[in-house]
Order: structure tokens, then C-alpha cells, then sequence
């Protein structure tokens, strides 16, 4: 029930105070730019990468890109900018 109340209040703060949803629920923001570049901010930890691969924590799963020649250009602590031929962004659920 309490959660359940959590989710309606945060829902209800976000539409009413017209709040980004991202900032409110907690999720991700991805940004890419044709297949070449993808900006993810809001994530929670770096889980794998490779040429081929790259694998986030997100507060509720995990977000798999999967592509060739990645390059990650920069990393901070809940931002990641990553370079290279994307092919597929994989929202993984817990």
C-alpha cells in the first residue's frame, strides 16, 4: 500500500508542479544522436563493457547497448557519454 501511495504522490507532484518525469521517478535520460553517440544521465553504476557491449544499473534493471568500436568519450558518476555503431538499446527489467 505504501508503495502504491508513493508511486500516486510522485505522479500527482510531477503533473501538477509540471516536473520533468525523469526527475521525479528516478529514470533515465538517454539522448542519442543518430547511431553514433548516446548520452544516458540518471544511471547507477557501470555492470560491463567491451567494443561490442556496454551494461548499466538503472534503479529498477538494467539498460544494454549492444553495437561495434564503443569508446567511452566520458564517465561521471550517473552520467556516461559512449561513441560508436549502436545497433540496439535493451531496457533489461529486474
Amino acid at each position: 500500500m505504501a508503495k502504491k501511495w508513493g508511486q500516486y504522490l510522485r505522479n500527482w507532484v510531477t503533473k501538477n508542479m509540471e516536473l520533468p518525469q525523469d526527475v521525479m521517478m528516478d529514470l533515465p535520460r538517454i539522448t542519442m544522436i543518430g547511431h553514433i553517440h548516446i548520452y544516458i544521465e540518471n544511471h547507477r553504476g557501470l555492470i560491463a563493457f567491451s567494443d561490442k557491449e556496454l551494461r548499466l544499473l538503472l534503479k529498477q534493471g538494467q539498460l544494454l547497448i549492444k553495437g561495434k568500436a564503443f569508446v567511452i568519450k566520458a564517465i561521471m558518476p550517473e552520467e556516461i557519454l559512449l561513441e560508436g555503431k549502436i545497433d540496439q538499446v535493451i531496457y533489461l527489467q529486474e
